[in-house]
């Protein structure tokens, strides 16, 4: 049985890892009017995969320092925002 607090890891890793797919779909499209952007789109996926990730693993019960990774994932995600911006802004 899950506990609560693995569920709210779990309902915060998916949240987050379907905006910034979602960001990565909005910048596949920004791409076909103006190419470029790719350092936005690795920011995206390696941000979603560390920070995301780690709150899954954290979830199914793996130890819970591997939280110290978390931060460098919405790092990484919120460097795909920044650069997702300048590029639209071009």
């Amino acid at each position: 049985m899950a506990s609560e607090q693995g569920l709210a890891w779990w309902e915060t890793a998916a949240r987050y890892q379907l905006f910034h797919a979602l960001a990565l779909v909005l910048l596949g499209l920004l791409q076909h009017h103006r190419p470029g952007g790719d350092a936005a789109g690795w920011s995206f996926l390696a941000g979603s995969a560390f920070f995301s990730g780690t709150l899954y693993a954290m979830a199914l019960g793996a130890p819970r320092w591997l939280g110290a990774v978390t931060p460098i994932g919405g790092l990484g995600m919120m460097l795909g925002w920044l650069l997702l911006a300048l590029h639209a802004r071009g």
